[in-house]
């Protein structure tokens, strides 16, 4: 297997720029048609990870309100733990394609693996915390639920900062593709 120029994956077939006056029509196909599917891969995988950083983002931001709602607005409380159960359903059918498709790219395509790749690593551990915030979630919406929280609004304020530096170190991850 030979790794596409700038796309950085295994495929059969001659590379993109070399000379193709002696490889047979067909392999040349083949290249474009797996380069231009791991695009279309690409392309809904971020889509669906900036969709499911959407939910992460403001998620806490609807705790805040429910941490700062006075203990007589029962309208109010109700009304954000609407929309905050809304949003966690959505945001987690999010995140399944987003891994899924993330997946794809890694141990189908193989970006990433091989030597030189430590930045793969660092990333699927980035991935792994965004899981775990992700089930924090979860668990904060149902001390809401139950009206067990305990936290202040300054707690879900910071609380709110994690998926802005999980994304940060990502996307860092991803595009400078550090060897540290």
């Amino acid at each position: 297997p030979r790794t596409l120029a700038g796309v950085g994956t295994r495929c059969q077939g001659p590379q993109v720029g070399a000379d193709t006056s002696m490889v047979n029509p067909r392999q040349v196909s083949t290249v474009f048609r797996y380069t231009v599917t791991m695009l279309w891969v690409k392309a809904f995988h971020i889509v669906f990870v900036a969709s499911w950083f959407a939910g992460l983002f403001y998620l806490p931001r609807i705790f805040v309100n429910l941490a700062m709602v006075a203990p007589d607005s029962q309208a109010e409380r109700d009304r954000l733990l609407l929309m905050a159960r809304k949003l966690f359903r959505f945001m987690t059918l999010l995140a399944v394609p987003a891994l899924a498709l993330g997946l794809w790219l890694w141990l189908g395509y193989g970006i990433g693996q091989g030597p030189g790749n430590p930045w793969m690593h660092a990333k699927l551990a980035v991935v792994l915390l965004l899981l775990g915030y992700h089930h924090a979630c979860a668990r904060l919406l149902k001390g809401f639920v139950l009206n067990q929280n305990r936290r202040s609004h300054r707690w879900y304020r910071w609380f709110n900062e994690v998926p802005v530096v999980l994304m940060l170190v990502a996307v860092v991850l991803v595009v400078v593709k550090p060897t540290f």
